[in-house]
């Protein structure tokens, strides 16, 4: 799922690199980052939209972390742990055109039961 093949095969690149190392080194950034590299270029530019920092700000709150910390995902996997329940996908991202799809309560739950990503086939 995605926006163009070429944001698909980055998502899933990236997605696999952290599920293969989970010692990978990540920045939290506010703004566009590896993900939205690939983003097509037709109209509004979705990664530097204003509901995504503000959607962006409110989980990294939730799970307590900052931008600009810079973190093993493993750790941040921690934090989901800690933190997060996969009905806050629901409040959250309740304007998400993808949240009806399932994929990120989904994802939480995994994280949760301790399976780490899941495997993109």
């Amino acid at each position: 799922m995605g926006y163009s093949q070429e944001y698909v095969e980055n998502m899933t690149r990236l997605h696999q690199a952290l599920r293969d190392n989970p010692r990978t080194w990540i920045q939290l950034v506010k703004g566009p980052d590896q993900l939205c590299e690939k983003y097509p270029n037709s109209g509004e530019y979705h990664c530097e939209h204003h509901d995504i920092y503000e959607r962006d700000a409110i989980i990294l709150e939730k799970i307590g972390l900052k931008i600009g910390q810079i973190l093993y995902w493993k750790d941040i996997e921690a934090n989901i742990q800690k933190y997060a329940l996969p009905s806050d996908i629901h409040t959250v991202c309740e304007t998400c055109s993808w949240r009806s799809y399932g994929v990120c309560e989904e994802g939480i739950q995994d994280i949760l039961a301790g399976k780490g990503l899941k495997e993109v086939k």
